[in-house]
């Protein structure tokens, strides 16, 4: 339990809701009354919320966010998800896979833009398999009740398009929950998307006040949040700290997992930088058999010169997992050699880099 780990490190924890009353001074708000401190530094951690769209009203009972999911008492036969993003996808992969019928809508051609076009049309044909319509560069004009009870939700789309679906899951951004902060009090401001700006040491416009993880923006991952907290506490502290870490991955869990290191092939040939690629998939490799997997995919990413590894990128079974593999050699300045002339364990999936490693080779030999 993290709140294990906290005590036996000597963390005090306050339950309560914390405004600033000052650059040095909190008010926390909690079941035992108010109770007001003093503190050398703070570090704002309050991550995000759901984002409000005026064309999605979250007050019918038919239209839900993400933060609502676990309130839901039985699970829709049918459901409308707005937005492709990280979560949009997620969720939209999740409740397929219990057999709900899932319309994912977006203004955006590609979900997960971000990501390599390869792993996305892989991801877009397993969740068709798994019965998800994609009604994709369409936008959301309205949404009004429909019958009931139980009460459904008709979705007009902006091209003149009529949805209907037991319940609707809006995933149309998230804001930093930072509004109830009291910002000003402690004389620091948020943009638009009540996000709060700092520098590479995690300062705010304040100095002795720190900001981490969802509320500073990019990259948004739980990963890098907490390594962003520890920095900045040793930066709140006086303590050496080395700057983050750039090789960090990216974790999706869709089902089917996604997850990638490095760079992509349209961010290298916008760079204009000469590279190769080489493809092992599952079905090839015996534990993807074992696991029944036949349409995983790692892809490798090399320098077409130099041979360095320059982007990892996996859909499948344990891709969060595998991915590590290729982040740390990128991270040390590896390539192609140290995957042809590396034994891995046998059955596993780190099997795949060498396989791909062994095609990309072949390319490069060509």
């Amino acid at each position: 339990m993290q709140q294990d780990q906290l005590r036996r490190n000597n963390v005090e924890i306050i339950a309560g809701t914390a405004t600033l009353t000052g650059p040095n001074s909190v008010l926390v708000h909690g079941p035992g009354g108010n109770r007001e401190m003093t503190t050398e530094n703070v570090i704002i951690a309050v991550g995000t919320k759901p984002s409000p769209n005026v064309d999605i009203p979250t007050g019918l009972a038919s239209v839900i966010t993400s933060d609502d999911i676990l309130k839901l008492k039985e699970l829709p036969r049918s459901m409308i998800v707005i937005g492709c993003g990280v979560i949009g996808v997620e969720y939209a992969s999740m409740f397929a896979a219990l057999g709900i019928e899932v319309t994912v809508v977006d203004g955006r051609e590609r979900p997960l833009e971000f990501l390599d076009g390869e792993i996305v049309d892989e991801l877009i044909h397993q969740m068709r398999r798994n019965m998800v319509t994609f009604r994709l560069g369409e936008s959301v004009e309205r949404i009004e009740p429909h019958e009931g009870p139980p009460e459904k939700a008709l979705v007009f789309l902006q091209s003149g398009k009529r949805l209907v679906a037991d319940l609707v899951l809006a995933c149309t951004g998230r804001a930093g929950a930072s509004d109830t902060l009291d910002l000003q009090a402690a004389g620091l401001s948020a943009d638009a998307r009540g996000r709060i700006k700092v520098d590479e040491e995690f300062r705010t416009e304040v100095p002795n006040i720190f900001a981490v993880g969802d509320v500073i923006g990019f990259p948004s991952l739980a990963a890098t949040s907490s390594e962003q907290g520890r920095l900045a506490a040793r930066h709140a502290f006086g303590l050496p700290a080395e700057p983050m870490a750039t090789h960090f991955p990216v974790g999706i869990y869709a089902i089917p997992e996604i997850s990638m290191v490095g760079e992509t092939e349209l961010e290298l040939t916008r760079q204009k930088v000469p590279y190769e690629t080489g493809l092992a998939h599952y079905r090839e490799i015996a534990r993807g058999q074992i696991l029944g997997d036949d349409s995983g995919l790692l892809k490798l990413i090399f320098h077409a010169e130099d041979f360095r590894l320059l982007g990892v990128h996996v859909i499948g079974s344990g891709a969060t997992e595998l991915v590590h593999i290729g982040q740390a050699v990128a991270a040390l300045g590896g390539g192609i050699d140290y995957f042809m002339n590396t034994v891995f364990n046998y059955p596993t999936l780190a099997e795949c880099y060498k396989v791909a490693a062994l095609d990309a080779h072949n390319k490069l030999m060509l």
